[in-house]
């Protein structure tokens, strides 16, 4: 009697369906631990030695002793174990800083994809004749100034800067030496041969741009600075040549790297965006709280 029961049960498909369930249950239960192992193991073998001996050396100019390389290897387990940690608790997501980090890497990885072959000559010149502006040089100026000092004339300073302008322009011949005309500074007298930028570290830039358009060879102002007011005579003013494409063919190699090299990456972005399906949706500028401040 208790032989056909039990052979009625081991005849049960019921009884297979759950030995088979356990069966597979036991087998995925062993090969996720086998996985998890396997994700737990962290390895420092002789060549990952030779590298970490290698930047060692780089910074210290010298092999690292036993114990160093030692100190090394447990800091590197050290790293990848919170490293794989952190992975794990998804905090390289929504990470600004992260997030910027792989951009900046993929950006590095593009670019060395995308490395422009060397411009041959022609391409130099055509380059260079497409924007030979920006290769000016700047204006030069000479100048004289006469120096009125707000804090010594008892009367309207911007007055008496007026009626001396009268009198050097009435007498070109008259010395407008700070002892005799003007008030004393230290500033220099006179200046040679300087661009806009090297006058406004003397004067400031306001005096600076308001000589741009200055007539030569005339006295003219008066002209402000951070010290008072000036009177101005242009001796000669320089205009910025465009030098000869041999004497900066450098720069103008390296901008046309760049140049070429931001557009080859550019490209490439387009190449890889056309596989993603991007949506942008931005609120109405009425609705705009941002716009609205």
């Amino acid at each position: 009697m208790i032989s056909k029961w039990i052979s009625s049960i081991i005849k049960d498909p019921l009884l297979h369906f759950l030995v088979l369930g356990a069966g597979l249950f036991f087998m995925y239960s062993a090969m996720d631990k086998s996985d998890e192992a396997a994700t737990q193991r962290i390895v420092v073998d002789h060549n990952q030695a030779l590298r970490l001996a290698e930047q060692f050396r780089r910074t210290w100019m010298r092999p690292p002793t036993h114990q160093e390389l030692e100190n090394m290897a447990q800091e590197f387990v050290k790293e990848e174990i919170l490293y794989r940690e952190a992975l794990a608790l998804g905090l390289d997501q929504d990470d600004l800083v992260i997030r910027r980090r792989l951009r900046q890497k993929m950006e590095f990885i593009s670019s060395d994809l995308v490395e422009p072959k060397a411009p041959s000559e022609s391409e130099l010149q055509a380059y260079f004749d497409a924007n030979r502006e920006k290769y000016r040089l700047p204006d030069r100026y000479s100048l004289q100034h006469v120096y009125l000092d707000p804090n010594k004339t008892s009367s309207d300073v911007s007055r008496t800067a007026e009626e001396l302008l009268r009198r050097l322009n009435r007498n070109p011949d008259l010395s407008p030496d700070p002892t005799s005309v003007g008030d004393f500074t230290l500033l220099p007298y006179q200046v040679d041969a300087l661009t806009v930028h090297e006058v406004a570290n003397i004067f400031g830039q306001a005096f600076a741009n308001g000589i741009t358009d200055a007539p030569v060879d005339q006295w003219s102002g008066p002209y402000a600075s951070s010290f008072g007011l000036h009177l101005v005579r242009i001796l000669d003013r320089e205009t910025g040549q465009i030098p000869a494409m041999a004497g900066i063919r450098r720069v103008i190699e390296r901008e046309w790297t760049a140049e070429h090299r931001n557009a080859a990456n550019d490209a490439y972005y387009q190449k890889v965006r056309s596989r993603y399906d991007v949506e942008i949706r931005l609120p109405e500028p009425a609705n705009n709280t941002l716009a609205m401040r």
